[in-house]
């Protein structure tokens, strides 16, 4: 009896199955082709794994190929990263980078510690810190608990940042002591009234912390500039409600710009607020798209005094891509990193702000050769999210705004969870870091510098479409804005 049982159940379910298909109006491929169409859906559901660990060429998987992910792997697990025989790199496609490296590189034992770098000299508290490379924005509540406690050890390991995101300075950010940048979003979550407007109350009690060091206001972000935070309903936990001061279980949406912010005077208004309130440093983040605000913003600097300036500029390229978005927004809204950052750094060194607003970088920077680009470009600091999450174990399974995370890294579900374990992956982190580090002063010393920081657009070359490269610094040269200041200055004199 048993063994007819084996055969006619299964019999009797494809039997119900092949009814339901030839009955059903929703789906053409299963009414014409009934039982066998669903072998299209289970093919399209595997499709993007067996791509990954089958199909797919090293360099060619998008948004994060397989080289790029070993190597931060690898580098996680602090294991050996040299490879043999030779690049799989292809060097001949129209910008493609490369580092010219110098005839007499710098010896390690002549090598400088980083330099240190101080936020908001105007300011009652600034900070100083020798970090390179931090953990960029993730909310508690986009990552879970465990990911927020791993990251924050790690960074603490790692003598790095930590930037909260928009959701909220929580118990799991406190716990390692890891210093903080506590990130307002337009939403004000953590810092809001009943009414959701901002409360200095609450911005003073998390500036009574006293490893928040920082605080940056969001503009907007890469994978979605234009649109504000979406925290999918499925993960606003009663907690993270708590936190962000809303209703449980609901989408958490956040508006797409402040309402008290609506030009760059009013954004500089609000960034002296904050910092009067708080007494530490305050900057912006934003993906740059329209360049002609930032003249605004400037020339409005230069018109109020240099202590009125925001204290740091976090610069997101579109290619940033932790929050969940609508594609169309991802894929075809802002600029590129690689286009935006020596356009602001050019910006901001033409009217001779650079060394009062210093520049965070962010957007797949994930990689020594994309730090020292950033670095080489112009930026002081590079911040990182994805690259942080592959060091948690991130298997890019891209399901990150569905609660089901396999690695337990975007998930509250207490099973999936449960796989990270926060003290062996802070650990990672602090590996990442570290490996990251020494691959860049690596290439720098290759280049002739000592430190960092010291990099130039002289020692970057990009690929032409003759074949041939030229340096950074001809492509992007030195601009002098001063004719704008002497315009503005005209037009008020005229008024």
């Amino acid at each position: 009896m048993s063994w007819m049982l084996l055969i006619y159940v299964p019999l009797m379910a494809l039997g119900c199955l092949f009814l339901y298909d030839i009955l059903q109006k929703e789906h053409s491929i299963l009414r014409t082709y009934p039982v066998i169409g669903h072998i299209r859906y289970i093919a399209e559901f595997f499709g993007v794994y067996l791509r990954a660990y089958f199909y797919s060429r090293d360099r060619e998987e998008l948004p994060f190929n397989r080289a790029q992910r070993s190597w931060i792997y690898q580098a996680s697990k602090n294991v050996d990263s040299t490879v043999a025989f030779g690049s799989t790199r292809d060097l001949r496609p129209i910008g493609t980078m490369y580092f010219v490296d110098a005839p007499f590189p710098i010896q390690y034992e002549d090598a400088v510690e980083t330099r240190a770098v101080t936020f908001g000299p105007y300011c009652a508290n600034p900070f100083t810190t020798r970090s390179l490379i931090n953990i960029s924005a993730m909310s508690y509540g986009s990552i879970s608990e465990n990911a927020i406690l791993a990251l924050s050890q790690g960074a603490k390991k790692a003598g790095i940042w930590l930037n909260t995101g928009e959701g909220g300075i929580s118990a799991f950010h406190l716990e390692s002591g890891c210093d903080l940048v506590a990130q307002i979003g337009t939403a004000k979550y953590g810092y809001r009234t009943p009414d959701g407007k901002l409360s200095d109350e609450k911005l003073k009690e998390a500036a009574a912390y006293p490893q928040v060091r920082m605080f940056e206001v969001k503009l907007s972000q890469g994978a979605k500039p234009g649109k504000g935070g979406l925290l999918p309903g499925v993960k606003v936990t009663p907690e993270i409600a708590r936190i962000r001061g809303i209703p449980p279980y609901e989408d958490s949406v956040s508006p797409n710009r402040f309402p008290e912010i609506a030009n760059p005077s009013q954004l500089l208004d609000f960034i002296q607020h904050v910092r009067e309130v708080t007494g530490k440093p305050v900057g912006f983040k934003v993906v740059l798209g329209n360049y002609d605000w930032l003249d605004d913003l400037c020339i409005e600097i230069v018109r109020r005094g240099i202590e009125s300036a925001p204290d740091f500029i976090t610069l997101d390229g579109k290619e940033g891509g932790t929050g969940a978005a609508p594609l169309t927004l991802m894929d075809y809204v802002g600029l590129p990193i690689r286009e935006s950052l020596p356009a602001l750094v050019d910006l901001l060194m033409g009217y001779d702000l650079k060394d009062r607003i210093k520049v965070i970088a962010s957007g797949k920077l994930i990689t020594p050769d994309m730090v020292v680009w950033a670095l080489a470009v112009g930026a002081d600091f590079v911040n990182s999210a994805r690259g942080f999450l592959f060091a948690l174990g991130c298997i890019q399974a891209l399901r990150c705004n569905r609660n089901t995370c396999p690695t337990g890294i975007t998930t509250h579900n207490p099973w999936l969870m449960r796989g990270l374990d926060p003290t062996s992956k802070a650990v990672r982190v602090y590996h990442y870091v570290k490996n990251l580090e020494h691959e860049v002063g690596v290439v720098c010393h290759s280049c002739g510098v000592s430190e960092p920081r010291e990099l130039n657009r002289n020692h970057v070359r990009i690929v032409t479409e003759h074949g041939d490269s030229v340096a950074l610094a001809q492509i992007y040269p030195p601009k002098d804005l001063g004719w704008k200041l002497e315009e503005f200055v005209r037009k008020k004199t005229d008024k």
